[in-house]
């Protein structure tokens, strides 16, 4: 996490090379930033993180209405 309303999670592309998905708080969205013209690979514990990442966002959002 670098910053309080900003969250990485790490993933690999269908290459395997290493890669992160962000989730950030837009004004009162959540924003998810893929790696540029890949898909993202999600092992299952990483899964786990990124369903996190997005329910601490969602929080984030209620918190800070626009």
């Amino acid at each position: 996490m670098s910053s309080r309303d900003e969250w990485s999670v790490s993933c690999r592309d269908l290459s395997g090379r290493r890669r992160d998905l962000t989730v950030f708080v837009s004004s009162d969205r959540v924003v998810i930033v893929a790696p540029p013209g890949e898909a993202a690979v999600l092992a299952p514990l990483d899964v786990g993180r990124l369903r996190a990442a997005l329910r601490d966002a969602v929080v984030a959002v209620a918190q800070h209405p626009a």
